[in-house]
């Protein structure tokens, strides 16, 4: 018998929670709402223990990757949106604000490159992913998890938030582009003959029911070859390459951050960072 289910209807208190708010779905005792945009969690009512806290993933926007174009080489890869995640929140009967951040947008050219927006829930804000860096213009951000550096003039990676994700790595080695970092690691370096660092790997989280990996770092720009820095696991874009590639957007609803650019007389674009997610769980039954 289940002793909470017995004792809250003899005592009078209702049996368990029950909201609304994103797209529903129930993982055996647990129901779960997923936020793919903006929008409220409305609890409407409230269970005694265990049915008054929830789970939740809140996963913030990834920043743009850095462009590229003329003198030659590769920009910086974003970092990935702000991974907070934890479990015995308690709620209460109320509406509860969920905003899901947009990814930044990539560098055009040697444009500035835009850092992701934060999601949140309640009082917990994860925070975009830094944006990548550009050549001699623009130096990486951070942010939820740091860009990485561009190759020449702006190298440096950027620091992530302690708790929400990791550092981008350098540029600048062969003309090649740091990774941005993400929720797991830090960036990595430039390898070999101008091989774009990849994206930090992001975090596995298995609030949904399956494991999914989340805020990927998006890979730094290559140059003069035909190998790219691969994204992070979580979303991350992989960097251009060929001299004269964009960057790939970060996917949506992970987080990841947008691949650097790299250009020689073309107009190569940073990727677009991924939209973030939220993610509620509570038991239910």
């Amino acid at each position: 018998m289940n002793i909470s289910k017995f004792n809250s209807f003899y005592y009078g208190a209702p049996p368990f929670t029950v909201a609304t708010g994103g797209t529903i779905t129930t993982d055996g005792d647990y129901k779960i709402h997923t936020f793919l945009s903006s929008d409220n969690f409305v609890v409407t009512t409230l269970g005694a223990a265990p049915f008054n806290v929830v789970e939740y993933l809140v996963v913030a926007g990834g920043g743009g990757g850095g462009g590229e174009v003329s003198t030659g080489g590769g920009a910086g890869g974003a970092g990935a949106g702000g991974l907070l995640t934890a479990s015995g929140l308690s709620i209460a009967v109320q509406s509860y604000a969920v905003v899901v951040g947009s990814g930044g947008a990539g560098a055009v050219n040697r444009g500035v490159s835009v850092s992701g927006n934060n999601s949140s829930f309640n009082s917990i804000v994860s925070t975009g992913g830094g944006r990548g860096g550009v050549p001699s213009t623009t130096a990486a951000a951070t942010g939820g998890s740091g860009g990485g550096g561009s190759w020449s003039g702006t190298t440096a990676g950027a620091l992530g938030i302690v708790g929400q994700g990791k550092n981008g790595a350098n540029g600048g080695s062969v003309n090649a582009g740091g990774g941005g970092g993400g929720a797991g690691t830090n960036g990595f370096a430039t390898i070999g003959t101008g091989v774009g660092g990849a994206g930090g790997t992001g975090l596995s989280n298995s609030i949904s029911g399956g494991a999914v990996f989340y805020a990927g770092g998006g890979a730094g720009g290559s140059w003069n070859t035909i190998l790219f820095g691969v994204g992070g696991n979580g979303g991350g874009g992989n960097g251009g390459f060929l001299n004269s590639m964009n960057g790939i957007s970060g996917v949506a609803n992970t987080g990841g951050g947008g691949g650097g650019g790299t250009g020689s007389g073309g107009n190569a674009t940073g990727g677009t960072g991924g939209s973030g997610i939220v993610i509620i769980k509570y038991k239910f039954k």
